[in-house]
């Protein structure tokens, strides 16, 4: 049961701890849209820290993978067109929105951005709705 609460918690605070201090240390937000797409749209010597970024996420994941390979006990029951259409619709959103979930619900709402947090309500109105289309359709 305490791991219910638990392991969300040290997340959000690791979430919280890295993005200030990505925002104290290098002056940017911690936008993963922002970073990846700089990353791969004009990839520079001085944007070295973009890589080491999108990297660390990576090997946590694997290392969390190998670690605690009964946290990813769940079925994903989608076929690769939901995944297809749910990835460019994201993608679409990002940029329409000018960023995504975490450099807007993260960063903007901690720095208290009016434009972050409708940014934040219309991924999470959009989230709903999504839920309910996709459950009245099944």
């Amino acid at each position: 049961m305490i791991e219910n609460i638990f392991y969300p918690l040290i997340g959000g605070i690791l979430i919280g701890v890295s993005s200030s201090t990505m925002l104290g240390g290098l002056g940017r937000i911690a936008g993963i849209s922002g970073i990846v797409g700089g990353a791969l749209t004009k990839p520079k010597k001085e944007d070295l820290w973009r890589f080491a970024f999108v990297g660390g996420l990576i090997v946590g994941g694997v290392l969390l993978r190998i670690l605690r390979p009964d946290l990813f006990n769940y079925k994903f029951e989608f076929t690769a067109l939901h995944y297809i259409v749910a990835g460019i619709l994201v993608g679409y959103g990002t940029r329409l929105g000018s960023g995504c979930t975490s450099g807007h619900g993260v960063c903007g709402m901690g720095r208290m951005a009016k434009r972050s947090f409708v940014a934040t309500m219309t991924f999470i109105m959009f989230g709903m709705l999504t839920v309910f289309v996709k459950g009245a359709l099944s």
